[in-house]
C-alpha cells in the first residue's frame, strides 16, 4: 500500500486498501486531504450501473474541508452516503492540519 495523487489534480492523497470486481464491483480508500487541498465540483461517471459511496470522515482539520453534495442519501457530520455519478459534489479548500477519509465506492446494476 502507498499514497498516490488523487484524481482530481488539486492536492489530495489517496491509498487503495481493497478492491474486487465479484460480487459486486468495489473499492476502498484512505483518502488524505493536507492543508490548502480542494476538490472542485464534479461528477464520477461510471459507464454503466449506478455508482455508490460511502464516505467517513476520520479527521477533520481545523477549519474547511466540508463535504458538499446537493443530494446526498445519508449525511451526518462523519458519514456522507451519496451517488457520484449522479450527484455533483465538492470538498471546500482544508486550512489548518489535515483531512482524512474512509471511503468504499460501490457499482450496482452492472452489465458485464
Amino acid at each position: 500500500m502507498r499514497w498516490q495523487c488523487g484524481r482530481q489534480g488539486t492536492g489530495y492523497d489517496k491509498m487503495l486498501l481493497a478492491t474486487a470486481v465479484w460480487p459486486i464491483p468495489f473499492d476502498s480508500y484512505l483518502l488524505r486531504y493536507p492543508d490548502g487541498a480542494e476538490i472542485a465540483p464534479h461528477t464520477d461517471p461510471v459507464s454503466n450501473g449506478r455508482h455508490y459511496r460511502l464516505n467517513i470522515v476520520l479527521k477533520s482539520p481545523r477549519a474547511g474541508g466540508e463535504f458538499v453534495c446537493a443530494n446526498p442519501i445519508f449525511e451526518t457530520p462523519r458519514i456522507k452516503l451519496f451517488r457520484p455519478d449522479a450527484c455533483e459534489h465538492s470538498v471546500t479548500r482544508v486550512v489548518g492540519g489535515s483531512r482524512y477519509v474512509f471511503s468504499v465506492g460501490w457499482v450496482l446494476g452492472r452489465r458485464g
